[in-house]
Order: C-alpha cells, then sequence, then structure tokens
C-alpha cells in the first residue's frame, strides 16, 4: 500500500519544524519532519524544514496549525 504524503508546513527554522510536528502527534496525525537545507553550508540557513503528512490528513493539519501553532 503506497500513501502519498504532502508538505503542509515549511520554515527556514528546524525546530519550528519539530514543534509543528510535535502538535500533530498530540492530534494522532502522523507527521514526518524532510530537512531541505542545504548541507553545503548550513550557517547560511539555505532551504527550508518541511512537514510532511499523509494526503488524508492535510487538511485538519492545516487547521490544527493555523489555530494551534504559537510558534509560526
Amino acid at each position: 500500500m503506497n500513501e502519498n504524503w504532502e508538505s503542509i508546513y515549511a520554515t527556514p527554522m528546524p525546530h519550528r519544524a519539530e514543534l509543528a510536528k510535535a502538535l500533530l502527534a498530540e492530534h494522532e496525525i502522523p507527521a514526518v519532519v524532510v530537512n531541505r537545507q542545504s548541507s553545503s553550508y548550513p550557517t547560511l540557513g539555505l532551504g527550508k524544514s518541511e512537514v510532511h503528512v499523509l494526503a488524508k490528513d492535510a487538511i485538519l493539519a492545516k487547521v490544527i496549525l493555523e489555530n494551534e501553532a504559537t510558534f509560526s
């Protein structure tokens, strides 16, 4: 079974992506953080960290982050 994952949040600050993942976990929505930071120049903060959820959870996850996230 191959389920589709969707990016629902992106930030240049990796800790914020981890906070979003933890908030979604509290609502029993599985999420993963995908690090798209540049490994060539990590101190420049090039790229983003993205939070991905299953496509079927994407709308609910976005609503949760919009209404409950205090870090963005």
